[in-house]
């Protein structure tokens, strides 16, 4: 299934936008991790593949992927 986005979450959903509100960018992206990690077992997907694409590992884009392992996905 290359190229089909099978779940996505964003800070611009209207669900998300409520609880990220008043966050930090960190803490945001740690609730969009979890949000996407639910939304992709709703789907039936247990595991994915995290691209980070080409940002270092730190930051935002580790708390969005710690946040989608407390989720329950397998990264």
């Amino acid at each position: 299934m290359a190229g089909t986005t099978l779940a996505s979450a964003s800070t611009v959903d209207k669900e998300v936008s409520e609880q990220v509100a008043g966050k930090k960018k960190r803490e945001q992206a740690a609730i969009v991790g979890k949000i996407v990690a639910q939304r992709a077992l709703d789907a039936g997907i247990q595991e994915v593949v995290f691209d980070r694409g080409g940002y270092i590992y730190h930051g935002r884009v580790k708390a969005l992927a710690d946040g989608a392992r407390e989720g329950g996905l397998k990264l």
